[in-house]
Formats: structure tokens, C-alpha cells, sequence
């Protein structure tokens, strides 16, 4: 063969892996797993972000939650208290409910009626509740970051927020790190 053409097809094959190394790249930059941004205080909306937390998990895929702003009231312990809070802080937590099983069912609460009547719902069709769904969620290794930022803003103190295998506390970039990462990524 003539070396020109030889060095043609030498060239043209190194381009070839060159580009096969650049499509692995890219494949592989996504993991399968699932980030989800919880911002609504409401039970309708913590329950869907928990229905779909669980089932991605049960199906394998790893699951990153990131509670901020108004969901982050639906993680405290009722039973717990936070220390040291000053007036703002004590006053968002008197106007704010006090963990999951406190949230308006949604914007249209039915008087207060709303969250006894889905919850009632869900038993008799026999869905977790939303106590069972955070167990499961938990034993399925789902992991829940609470913005740090949402709970200065709201006073809220660690020592007052839910028991969980896997809670931690974060900002904005880890959850764009994450979501970065991520082959899929919802905003509830």
C-alpha cells in the first residue's frame, strides 16, 4: 500500500478512538439516579415527592432529596424542640407546622378537613402513610438533605428535625452537584 493512503487510514483510526473515547465520556456522565428538589409545604405534594422517591428506590435507583424553603417544616420533630432560637425565629415556628402529619393537605385545604380525609383515603385502600413511606424510604437508603440556608431563614435548629438514616445538611451547590450527576431531576 502507499504510505500516504496508509497514513490516511492511520490517522482516520486514531480520530475514530479519539471520538469513541469522547461518546464514552458522555454516556457516563449521568448515574441512574434520581434528584428531587421538595420546596412545597404541602402534604399532597410531599406525599407525591415520597411515592416517587420510594418507588425509584425500590426499583434501584439511588435517590437524592433536597428539602428547602416550606417543605423543610414537614422534617421536624414534633417532639423536639430547637434551642437558642431568637424572637423571628420562635414566631416562624409557631406559624409553621411542626413536622409531616401537620401539613395542609394543599391549597385547597377543605376547611382543615383535607389532610383526615386523604389520609383516611389512603388507609382504606391500603397506601403507606407517610410516616411508612419515610421508614421505607429510610430502609431503602433514600437520602434527604435539608437546605441550611431555608432553615436559617426559618429558624429551625438540627436539634429539632426528624430522626433518619439518612439525613444530612447541605446548600444549593451540593444539591447542583447531585442534580448534575443525575439521570433524571424533579422540582416538587
Amino acid at each position: 500500500m502507499d504510505t500516504n493512503i496508509e497514513g490516511q487510514i492511520k490517522n482516520l483510526q486514531e480520530q475514530i478512538d479519539d471520538l469513541k473515547k469522547k461518546v464514552t465520556g458522555v454516556e457516563n456522565t449521568h448515574k441512574d439516579q434520581l434528584s428531587l428538589v421538595v420546596m412545597s409545604g404541602e402534604l399532597d405534594r410531599v406525599l407525591a415527592s415520597m411515592i416517587i422517591a420510594v418507588g425509584a428506590a425500590a426499583m434501584d435507583t439511588k435517590v437524592k432529596m433536597f428539602f428547602t424553603f416550606w417543605a423543610s417544616a414537614s422534617l421536624r420533630d414534633k417532639k423536639k424542640k430547637g434551642k437558642g432560637k431568637d424572637f423571628m425565629s420562635k414566631m416562624f415556628g409557631m406559624m409553621l407546622p411542626k413536622g409531616r402529619n401537620k401539613l395542609k393537605l394543599s391549597k385547597m385545604n377543605m376547611a382543615g378537613m383535607g389532610p383526615l380525609m386523604i389520609k383516611s383515603l389512603m388507609k382504606k385502600q391500603n397506601v403507606m402513610s407517610i410516616d411508612e413511606m419515610f421508614k421505607q424510604a429510610g430502609e431503602l437508603g433514600v437520602e434527604i438533605n435539608i437546605c441550611e440556608m431555608s432553615m436559617n431563614l426559618m429558624g429551625f435548629k438540627k436539634d429539632e428535625m426528624i430522626d433518619y438514616p439518612k439525613l444530612d445538611y447541605a446548600g444549593v451547590a451540593t444539591f447542583l452537584a447531585d442534580a448534575g450527576e443525575s439521570r433524571i431531576q424533579l422540582f416538587i
